[in-house]
């Protein structure tokens, strides 16, 4: 909004032309974000206990960890909203609102963000029948794979690049690119089901799926800044993206709010975030990074994500046909909880591998 009327107000304060910048504003949204998550936070937690939206620990759960984790019975869940009020409105406040990159993640993120309300809303309704479960998996994914359908639509007939639209880049490697032509809509589907599920996996322990949120978002604002900068892109020898840079205000305003809800979040826990946010968030980082064309760096960017699914894939893969676990439970984090490592323990070490990943990713920009 502030974008938009920066002409008008520069000409009562000159100084106010600092709004046309990305940084200035990127940072302005981190804060703002920040301050929101931070304000309404209390009130949110409060409400939520009022209506007693609060988290079940399922009888179906593993034994040993449901014994681990009966303290956070009753916890209030759902924290998501928080987490999407205060990203929202900042980004809608000092971002292009013209930008169509901007309108794109802002309706992914609503998208998956009313899909994962729906399905918290779901299990809070089936405590009552002694059940943990949400929407049905077909049902969820169905969610997730439309919205993938026409992102893919549109970017397919609505290039992001005259040359490479449609093709892949790769880390390290600046001269190659796959074209996939059509595939290229299953591939951008197959990106925002694996990043938004991803994520939701990874949000198991406090504070544990936020921390990583923020350190990759903070990660993304600094290449798509770069990647919408003529000057920075060329020098960097990577696809410039017209228009990109504006999702920099959005990456940020990410880590503020991302920063606001651990605030309450962490260790131990006043708020669940529930897939509310999960989801959202996930499926977020996602379209960031195809909108950029750094796809692939994704699995690098959100190496503890990928960890986390591959643990579940893997563990279902292995019983199905060895009848044999891996893991003593799946996710990662629940195997080495159950290693006996206390649970900021794991938390602290997977932010320190979140941090270390996205500082590589953003290494590889130069090394090319």
């Amino acid at each position: 909004m502030f974008y938009h009327l920066y002409p008008l107000l520069r000409e009562v304060f000159s100084p106010l032309n600092v709004l046309r910048y990305i940084t200035f504003r990127a940072a302005l949204a981190a804060v703002t974000a920040l301050f929101l998550s931070l304000v309404l936070g209390p009130l949110v937690i409060r409400k939520l206990g009022k209506f007693k939206v609060r988290e079940r620990i399922g009888k179906e759960a593993c034994p040993e960890l449901r014994a681990l984790h009966q303290g956070k019975e009753g916890t209030p869940t759902m924290g998501g909203v928080l987490i999407l009020l205060s990203l929202l409105f900042p980004t809608l406040l000092w971002a292009d609102l013209s930008n169509r990159f901007i309108l794109l993640i802002l309706a992914c993120t609503v998208w998956l963000g009313i899909l994962g309300f729906i399905d918290d809303r779901i299990k809070l309704v089936s405590v009552a029948k002694e059940r943990s479960r949400g929407l049905r998996a077909a049902t969820k994914l169905t969610g997730q794979l439309g919205l993938g359908l026409l992102i893919g639509l549109y970017l397919y007939y609505h290039p992001l690049h005259p040359e490479h639209g449609t093709e892949l880049t790769f880390p390290f490697l600046k001269n190659l690119f796959l074209p996939l032509g059509w595939l290229y809509i299953p591939f951008v589907m197959l990106v925002i089901v694996a990043t938004s599920n991803a994520v939701n996996l990874t949000d198991g322990l406090d504070g544990l799926a936020i921390g990583c949120v923020a350190v990759a978002a903070a990660a993304y604002a600094g290449m798509s800044y770069v990647c919408g900068h003529v000057k920075f892109s060329e020098y960097l020898n990577i696809v410039h993206i017209v228009g990109s840079g504006e999702l920099s205000i959005f990456c940020a305003a990410v880590v503020g709010a991302g920063l606001g809800f651990l605030w309450f979040n962490s260790y131990p826990a006043q708020i669940f975030m529930g897939d509310t946010g999960s989801l959202a968030l996930g499926g977020a980082l996602g379209v960031v990074a195809i909108v950029i064309k750094h796809e692939i760096l994704l699995l690098v960017v959100g190496g503890v994500f990928v960890l986390e699914a591959l643990s579940v894939i893997i563990q279902v893969v292995s019983y199905r046909f060895r009848r044999k676990r891996v893991f003593m439970v799946a996710p990662l984090h629940h195997h080495f909880e159950l290693r006996g490592w206390a649970e900021p323990k794991v938390i602290v070490r997977f932010w320190i591998l979140a941090v270390i990943l996205a500082l590589l990713s953003l290494s590889t920009l130069k090394l090319r």
